[in-house]
């Protein structure tokens, strides 16, 4: 489990994080979304305890990081940005030089369990200087589970990835969820973050948002469908937008025989609304939910917190 309580950390007069508070489960992958600069590495770096808070507290596997750095190591696994090897060495060898670093470790069977898991054992003995970035990015992941930690905290982990390197190791950290593992994973690709993420935390300097990804889209915009009609016209919009049940109806602007009609309940209102369409004389062609996208609650909720 990670918990953060009014974590704060300032360079100088500038503020990086603000006040954070947040709850992460075992077996749950949170995302902190944002862009590059807003405070998502600077979050995980006082988690790991590689720098210390302004203020605030945290706990992290339960063991507060700031006041046990060797302790919260044993517990976690930190997946940096730009993960630094040494290219002339091999890849076992590469991992067997960082799995020496924790104790009572059996360092061959926690380079080859680790291999084996990131599909990379066959590639043990090659120079990780022949990889391609996107092996290289696995090698990463099999770097932070060479001791097998339950808190893992992923900094951008497919930034700079093909789309097919990408797809894996999302792929990859979705299994390694399954396994029961506390995931804090902070990124700017939206895609990525609704593909993998239980919940979203939208985050510039400080938390505007933190749940899943429908309960922010029903937070931030009303439940809408798109209705295509044949003989459109403004008596009909005007008509339907005078219905209890609905609370705004247009024309779409991209394509005239659509009308947006913005509901209540879409569940309970969808058939009330097709009911009185027909009975207008409308020759309703289709009807589809409208679903907003991440990227629409994302500048949503961006745009409220900016003054």
């Amino acid at each position: 489990m990670i918990r953060a309580d009014r974590l704060t950390r300032a360079f100088g007069t500038r503020v990086a994080v603000d006040a954070l508070t947040f709850e992460a489960q075992p077996g749950e992958i949170l995302g902190l979304l944002g862009p590059n600069g807003a405070g998502k590495t600077t979050t995980l770096r006082m988690l790991a305890g590689i720098i210390a808070p302004t203020s605030g507290t945290a706990s992290v596997a339960g063991i507060d990081p700031g006041q046990h750095l060797e302790r919260i190591h044993e517990h976690i696994g930190f997946l940096t940005e730009s993960p630094g090897f040494y290219e002339r060495l091999s890849a076992a060898r590469n991992l067997a030089y960082f799995a020496a670093f924790y104790p009572n470790l059996d360092v061959a069977n926690a380079v080859r369990a680790s291999l084996r898991t990131m599909g990379l054992l066959d590639r043990a003995h090659d120079k990780v200087g022949t990889f391609s970035k996107g092996m290289k990015q696995k090698l990463a992941l099999a770097r932070t589970l060479l001791h097998q930690p339950e808190v893992l905290f992923l900094d951008e982990p497919t930034s700079g990835l093909d789309p097919e390197a990408a797809k894996n190791l999302r792929e990859l950290i979705l299994q390694l969820k399954g396994e029961g593992r506390t995931i804090l994973l902070s990124t700017h690709n939206l895609s990525e973050a609704e593909a993998i993420c239980d919940r979203i935390g939208v985050f510039q300097t400080r938390l505007v948002a933190l749940d899943t990804t429908e309960a922010l889209r029903d937070r931030q915009f009303a439940p809408q469908v798109r209705v295509e009609i044949r003989n459109m016209t403004n008596d009909l919009i005007a008509a339907i937008s005078a219905e209890v049940f609905v609370n705004t109806a247009s024309r779409d602007l991209q394509d005239p025989s659509t009308l947006i009609v913005s509901l209540q309940d879409i569940d309970r209102d969808r058939p009330k609304l097709v009911s009185r369409l027909v009975s207008l004389g409308a020759e309703v062609l289709q009807v589809r939910e409208d679903e907003r996208s991440l990227e629409d609650v994302y500048l949503s909720l961006v745009r409220e917190d900016t003054p």
